[in-house]
């Protein structure tokens, strides 16, 4: 069975899930410990980058070296913390974690702009990543890896189990064939909205290629409308963020009196209640905005 660096294709799938409220908790609790190995990650090797500024040899700066390095694997990390070996953490995240921490660190050593790994803050949004493993004995396809689609309409998931998914498309399900499942990232966005991504490889394509046509055209974006093309044709930019700049603003001055009084009676905004329901009315609107001029240049292009 070939590795996805095999592959020749790959094809990238996000689709819309929708989670009881126990995966909820599960999607949660992976989120926070993904966040807290890459951190955990971070602060070692700034303090090891400490450490080995130490020209003199003391035995318990060595000691102290020693241990750092061998909490940088996953295994030793979750032996130290116990809290990371509760049985709704996926193993993968905490692997994909760290493989994440060094794969921040070759892009900085390829790219410098990049910058160096940082601390990863809590915030709204959830994130983690799973992979989907399979027997050496079968050929990989869709539906008999660990992570798996059951129908259209559903996949499976480690530790989370039976999801219903809206988004999956029926020629991908019916494809022919070794397809393989790669990387799996479960995330939440500010709107409270549920994703899952999946990352296919197969030797055959995805897509197949449009033929040529040897015209050519010209392209110009402009600010009265959103592009005009050579040959005379015009696109009207649908604009919509102003026809809905009121409403965001009206909604955003009342979250600002809601987190005022929050601060002025000494209650934190994560459990002030109309704080977060406004907030969440706030993060639609742009999620709103954001997924219309998504759609209108899925539809241009």
């Amino acid at each position: 069975m070939k590795s996805m660096a095999q592959l020749k294709y790959h094809y990238g799938l996000k689709v819309r899930i929708y989670p009881s409220d126990y995966q909820k908790q599960i999607i949660k609790v992976n989120s926070d410990a993904s966040r807290f190995v890459y951190n955990e990650m971070v602060a070692i090797g700034k303090e090891l980058w400490q450490l080995n500024r130490i020209k003199l040899s003391i035995d318990t700066v060595q000691d102290r070296i020693q241990q750092l390095k061998l909490r940088q694997n996953a295994k030793q990390m979750s032996n130290h913390f116990q809290f990371l070996e509760d049985k709704r953490i996926d193993s993968l995240a905490k692997a994909n974690a760290i493989q994440n921490y060094h794969k921040a660190w070759n892009a900085f050593r390829k790219v410098h702009e990049a910058g160096v790994p940082k601390f990863h803050r809590k915030s709204y949004a959830w994130r983690y990543q799973t992979n989907c493993q399979y027997p050496k004995q079968k050929t990989a396809r869709l539906d008999n890896g660990t992570v798996c689609f059951e129908d259209r309409k559903h996949i499976v998931v480690p530790k989370l189990g039976r999801l219903r998914i809206k988004g999956a498309q029926q020629r991908l399900l019916d494809r022919q064939g070794e397809t393989r499942i790669g990387t799996v990232t479960i995330s939440k966005d500010a709107a409270d909205r549920f994703f899952l991504s999946l990352q296919l490889g197969s030797d055959t394509p995805f897509v197949s290629k449009l033929s040529r046509t040897n015209r050519q055209i010209g392209i110009d974006l402009n600010t009265e409308n959103f592009l005009t093309a050579s040959d005379g044709r015009t696109i009207a930019n649908p604009r919509y963020y102003r026809t809905i700049k009121g409403k965001l603003a009206k909604a955003q001055r009342t979250l600002s009196r809601r987190q005022r009084r929050a601060k002025k009676e000494q209650r934190s905004l994560r459990e002030s209640k109309n704080y977060q329901k406004q907030r969440l009315l706030v993060a639609k609107i742009h999620a709103r905005v954001f997924d219309r001029r998504h759609d209108f240049l899925q539809r241009t292009s």
